[in-house]
């Protein structure tokens, strides 16, 4: 186990990065808006780590998304804002908030009731703010969010008023329609819209069926990734060059790399 100590020195290792006079410059000089690219390159990174199965590399990808925490916390004590301290405070309290089957006296028979009371808590707590003007079921997904993640999220909320398809049939045949609009489209404005429609009806059908569409789009390029090097390594012990290789050949390649693990 890490000595507790650990934060403490992390913290103390970003004031010292961010100090005016003998600090890094580079460090000195990002913002919140800077840093924010880095943030969510670090989240990947974690997913990455833990699709690899290494726990060493998962242990560096939690520090370095921790530290991006810390930089943005600094970044706002700076400015009098709030604190380390206080993020972790603010947590603290959310998840014993939003967990009174664990820290109170309400019952939770399982995991599903547990998610549903979440979403239930979370939007009283959003009607409740005063600072929150925007009241619609949609408030609050961030636009940050990878596309078919938002798609996902979009969808769940819509669901929670009770709109959206009743099972996962519905979905499916919605599907169907956008494909036929995404043929008969003529312009790439056109196009591009009707593309759109299907991969928001396509996450959502991964929704009906209990599955995360961002992480098996993620699964799927990580599997044609690892088939493709196959196939560029079938080939170069082949000595053939990419450029040569013909659709047969290519097809034949690829047959192959699907039998590799």
């Amino acid at each position: 186990m890490a000595d507790p100590s650990s934060i403490e020195r992390l913290r103390l290792i970003m004031t010292r990065l961010r100090d005016p006079d003998h600090g890094c410059p580079w460090d000195r000089e990002q913002t919140f808006a800077t840093i924010a690219p880095f943030t969510i390159e670090e989240a990947y990174e974690v997913a990455a780590a833990i699709d690899s199965g290494k726990p060493d590399e998962l242990r560096d990808e939690l520090g370095d998304l921790l530290f991006q925490v810390v930089f943005h916390a600094r970044l706002a004590e700076e400015r009098d804002w709030f604190d380390f301290d206080a993020v972790a405070a603010a947590i603290c309290a959310k998840l014993e908030r939003r967990h009174p089957h664990v820290f109170g006296d309400q019952v939770v028979h399982s995991a599903q009731a547990q998610a549903q009371a979440w979403d239930d808590h979370k939007a009283r707590e959003r009607s409740a703010a005063s600072i929150v003007e925007d009241t619609s079921e949609l408030a609050g997904v961030p636009l940050a969010l990878p596309a078919l993640a938002r798609a996902h999220k979009l969808g769940k909320r819509a669901a929670r008023v009770q709109f959206d398809w009743p099972d996962p049939s519905g979905v499916r045949a919605k599907i169907d329609e956008e494909l036929r609009e995404v043929e008969t489209a003529v312009s790439t404005n056109e196009q591009r819209e009707e593309i759109g429609d299907l991969l928001f009806a396509v996450a959502n059908w991964a929704r009906h069926l209990g599955i995360d569409a961002e992480e098996a789009l993620r699964l799927a390029n990580a599997k044609f990734e690892r088939r493709f090097r196959q196939m560029e390594t079938l080939a170069k012990q082949r000595s053939i060059p990419l450029q040569e290789l013909q659709p047969d050949d290519w097809e034949a390649l690829w047959s192959l790399a699907k039998r590799t693990p």
